[in-house]
């Protein structure tokens, strides 16, 4: 992953980003601070170069782009009304849209350009749910309370999440009702790939085969911070996500991201290069297997255009075979329990460079057992140690 720097912009931090394709991408700046100018930005050339293509005296919270030409901007920390604008080719003017009487506009669903959602964390009697079917010409209010995010699987399927993070509830009817799902906390980011499957985070990841009734939280790799708060999908099997830390000796903290090509079934991470300084990242957009972008909220933030490449997974021992990944698979050591040996098998389909390490009961490395490049095929290693947690590490030789 290469490193990318996002233009000047008087030291406002990015709110969002988004990427239409693999060259054309924009962002926005704001920090829930009032009465100072922000920046809407766009990148024609997959992120290495960016420019200011619209400068607004109002916090920017959400940016949404159906597609190339047509996407809509919100924000107005205590601003009447809110703000919301939209543009029609590719940012070159922007139009400000008549939005419902309201305070600030935190998050912004696009259906199509008729019908989309705000929504407005103000209380007071002006938060909630908002909709319009007529591209903002008029509004409805849908919801009364403090409505932090809201996510439609189509125009009648969806979700929000409340400024209390305990608080999830589901529609379906377009947001005119709402039924709350009980023991289950809010989401900074959520996917459905059908009306029955979906993944949601705040922190952990979640998953759901039964349309968001019930959610079962998926193993991340653990490091010195493993949280997840936003995440990328191309399908219902190849995801990324950001937010997880982990720590360098010698360098210090730096921002991971993670990646599973299995639906979450495994979870691993991949570490830009450590000499990119980047203590977080905020933002993850992929637009295909190869093309991808994470973003701190500085104006810094990085670029794959082969998938990242290096993967690392922490495979438990208890786990049965799986495959892990579509160019190598980690299978179950055998014995298990086992004194004095077990057997670690994995198999390459690609030319690889490989490195397996030991750690005990308590996350400490106590033994690499390979590290090298080796050709496709099936492998066996053999560790005479108690073996509590694996880390398997490849990078794909191309």
């Amino acid at each position: 992953m290469a490193a990318a720097v996002l233009p000047f912009m008087n030291n406002r931090p990015l709110s969002d980003i988004t990427f239409v394709d693999s060259l054309t991408g924009f962002g926005i700046t704001g920090d829930h601070t009032a009465n100072v100018t922000n920046y809407v930005i766009k990148t024609t050339n997959g992120g290495d170069n960016w420019f200011v293509v619209d400068s607004i005296y109002q916090d920017l919270t959400k940016v949404n782009f159906i597609n190339t030409n047509t996407g809509f901007v919100c924000g107005g920390l205590n601003q009447i009304g809110g703000y919301l604008t939209k543009t029609t080719n590719s940012g070159k003017n922007w139009n400000v849209l008549s939005t419902p009487f309201g305070g600030s506009f935190q998050d912004l669903f696009v259906l199509n350009e008729d019908t989309l959602w705000v929504t407005s964390p103000v209380g007071g009697g002006f938060g909630g749910l908002y909709r319009t079917i007529n591209g903002g010409v008029s509004w409805i209010r849908q919801d009364d309370r403090v409505v932090n995010k809201i996510y439609m699987l189509n125009g009648l399927i969806g979700f929000i999440s409340l400024s209390d993070v305990s608080y999830l509830a589901k529609t379906t009817n377009g947001g005119f009702n709402w039924t709350f799902i009980s023991n289950q906390n809010g989401f900074r980011d959520i996917y459905f790939a059908d009306s029955l499957t979906g993944w949601k985070v705040s922190g952990s990841m979640k998953k759901t085969t039964d349309g968001g009734l019930t959610w079962q939280e998926q193993t991340l790799p653990v490091t010195s911070t493993t949280s997840m708060r936003e995440f990328s999908h191309m399908n219902s099997d190849t995801m990324w996500g950001v937010g997880g830390v982990k720590f360098f000796p010698g360098i210090g903290e730096r921002g991971i991201i993670y990646k599973t090509t299995n639906g979450g079934i495994n979870w691993g991470y991949q570490i830009p290069d450590t000499t990119i300084n980047i203590f977080k990242y905020f933002y993850c957009n992929f637009v295909d297997r190869k093309n991808g972008w994470c973003n701190s909220t500085i104006p810094l933030g990085v670029h794959t255009v082969n998938g990242g490449d290096t993967v690392t997974i922490y495979s438990g021992i208890s786990n049965n075979s799986v495959n892990i990944s579509d160019v190598f698979s980690l299978y179950q050591n055998y014995p298990n329990p086992f004194n004095p040996k077990t057997i670690i098998s994995y198999e390459l389909e690609t030319s690889s460079s490989v490195s397996i390490k030991v750690f005990d009961i308590l996350g400490k490395e106590i033994n690499e057992l390979i590290n090298k490049k080796q050709n496709p095929g099936s492998m066996k290693l053999t560790s005479m140690v108690m073996l509590y947690q694996a880390e398997f590490t490849f990078i794909q030789c191309l």
